[in-house]
């Protein structure tokens, strides 16, 4: 694990400025962990991939995270903060590779008329799930055709079923049994809007948010070779490879000079 050089962003943010969310993720997970195989990363948990993506993140932008949102009631836009520290669902990440995918059993009785009691063996969601489902459009596809990939064995009613006979209120029992499992593939934010005293919680995509956060440098980057290259004529790698310090300092002589 490693922060993310200024080559880099670029590098990723060009290969994946038209890719799907779930490729973008792998995308920045492969930059800052050259040591994992690609097999490996599509191997990872959902909430093991955020883990990681976490980590990245905090090496290549620092631990505080700052955004916006909306008020679910009134739509005003308030911002917020955090620490990629408060947002941990469990210990450090070690910089070895994940264990083989693992197989819990569960016995699930949901609360509704479903009937017996199912006995499900399953493994958690992976990163290589969400990228072999991004054709698949709707809430629910989505959620049926992610319990067909994750269940191995169902049994239901004392006879082996296929996921995909399964009744919601089944599969909804088994996303929070998953929740559980693997929680850092939920961040929640706790939000409270100062307009009308709404009090929420707001998911955080942290590899949607790092991405966001990823482009915006990729063009501040851009900018800076462009500015740098028209007052030097240098190359944009060996602009890259200028530390920001050192980069800024050419900058601010730049601009001294144009407006002198």
């Amino acid at each position: 694990m490693r922060a993310l050089s200024a080559a880099e962003i670029l590098d990723v943010w060009e290969r994946g400025a038209d890719r799907h969310p779930a490729e973008r993720a792998l995308a920045l997970l492969a930059a800052a962990c050259p040591e994992r195989s690609y097999d490996d990363l599509l191997g990872l948990s959902i909430g093991r991939r955020d883990a990681l993506l976490l980590a990245a993140r905090e090496q290549t932008f620092g631990g505080n995270l700052s955004g916006t949102a909306r008020c679910p009631d009134c739509a005003a836009l308030l911002e917020f903060s955090a620490r990629t520290s408060d947002l941990r669902a469990g210990p450090e990440i070690e910089d070895g590779p994940d264990e083989a995918p693992r197989a819990f059993r569960v016995t699930l009785t949901p609360q509704g008329p479903s009937g017996p009691a199912t006995h499900l063996i399953y493994r958690l969601p992976t990163g290589g799930d969400l990228l072999a489902l991004r054709g698949v459009a709707g809430v629910e596809t989505v959620r049926r055709a992610l319990a067909g990939r994750c269940i191995l064995e169902a049994t239901w009613g004392g006879a082996a079923v296929p996921a995909s006979e399964l009744p919601d209120d089944l599969l909804a029992a088994l996303a929070d049994e998953m929740s559980g499992r693997d929680p850092q593939a939920e961040i929640l934010l706790d939000l409270a809007c100062p307009a009308c005293g709404r009090v929420w919680q707001a998911l955080l995509d942290i590899a949607a948010f790092f991405w966001t956060e990823l482009a915006a440098e990729a063009k501040r980057l851009l900018r800076e070779v462009d500015a740098l290259a028209r007052a030097y004529g240098w190359r944009e790698a060996d602009i890259l490879m200028l530390s920001p310090r050192r980069r800024q300092a050419y900058l601010e002589m730049v601009l001294d000079r144009w407006t002198s």
